[in-house]
């Protein structure tokens, strides 16, 4: 098994040489190559890169910035390799990863995976309060973080892994971001491919950005959903509208607070106590569960409201998602 290692980059060079750093302990003794591809950046990585070009077999490509999908294609294109493991640059790769990688397809062979994430105990107490509000059960049922028990598992592209005979097959990612991956997966299942997860392939995901970013972020996967749910209507699921639910519940549950009914905010109050509890016993930190809430709360606002706007735009009023959110989608240049 000749392993690919494929990672976008936009003006991100100190994440990139991270990454690097954490594949030069990796225990995988076999050959595999890393294939850098540089999106259009105003702050290149390639001298990050000649650094590691003795130590690691590494290449690297520049191209027009077209979003990381198309980038995750123009890398797969240039591979020399039979699977493909894609990274987002923010990640840190477990010196075990590969080894894992490698059992898994050994034992269970399948076109498509993807992996967990995790947290490590240098990352700023932000980001741990962000991994907890994406990875735990309480939150996105764990779908992210390790879970593999609602429905057909959907890799992320920040850790996943893909066959070149897929990737041939599905021409790789759309144009849509985010949504990219979820699209892919879906469309390799209609192909008749599988995926599935491996529990111990899990990354360290570093997820820089402050709290705006965040909120963007995840307003933007809230949007991206229901144009999924127009192209595949068979793969709606109820869950999908719960952060939406969720933020008008709580809208209902203040405005009954003033008419005297106090069981509704009552309920998302025990929510919130679960959700601190949950946090501060993982990460052994009362200020990390307490930034556990904001982050909860930005993610539940954020994804709800685009969910919702998108719904409307999309659903109801039968807008093209390229024109309702041009802003989802990148132009392919490659």
């Amino acid at each position: 098994m000749f392993f690919s290692i494929i990672i976008p980059v936009y003006n991100r060079p100190d994440e990139i040489k991270e990454l690097l750093e954490s594949l030069l302990v990796s225990s995988y003794k076999k050959p595999y190559e890393i294939v850098v591809i540089e999106d259009g950046s105003s702050i290149p990585c390639q001298d990050i890169i000649e650094s590691f070009s003795k130590k690691l077999n590494v290449s690297y490509y520049f191209k027009d910035n077209s979003g990381p999908g198309d980038s995750r294609n123009f890398g797969m294109k240039k591979a020399k390799g039979d699977y493909f493991l894609i990274f987002d640059s923010d990640c840190i790769i477990p010196k075990e990863y590969l080894t894992e990688v490698e059992k898994e397809l050994e034992s269970e062979f399948v076109d498509c995976f993807g992996g967990p994430d995790a947290a490590l105990s240098s990352f700023s107490k932000i980001q741990k309060a962000i991994n907890f509000a994406m990875t735990s059960f309480l939150t996105t049922g764990g779908i992210r973080g390790g879970s593999e028990k609602i429905g057909k598992f959907q890799p992320r592209s920040f850790n996943m892994g893909i066959s070149k005979t897929a990737f041939e097959a599905s021409k790789g990612f759309g144009n849509i971001h985010p949504g990219e991956d979820p699209d892919l997966s879906i469309r390799l299942w209609k192909m008749g491919y599988n995926t599935r997860l491996f529990p111990k392939a899990y990354v360290y995901h570093k997820r820089r950005i402050d709290w705006n970013k965040f909120s963007l972020q995840v307003a933007k996967f809230g949007k991206a959903r229901p144009i999924l749910d127009s192209w595949y209507p068979e793969y709606r699921k109820l869950t999908f509208f719960f952060p939406t639910l969720f933020i008008l519940g709580l809208f209902v549950s203040v405005l009954l607070l003033l008419i005297g009914l106090t069981l509704p905010i009552l309920c998302y109050g025990f929510y919130y106590l679960l959700l601190f509890i949950s946090a501060a016993l993982q990460y052994k930190s009362i200020e990390i569960g307490a930034l556990a809430l904001i982050a909860v709360t930005k993610q539940f606002w954020g994804y709800g409201l685009g969910f919702l706007e998108s719904y409307i735009k999309v659903k109801l009023l039968k807008q093209k998602p390229q024109v309702a959110f041009p802003e989802l989608f990148f132009k392919v240049k490659s």
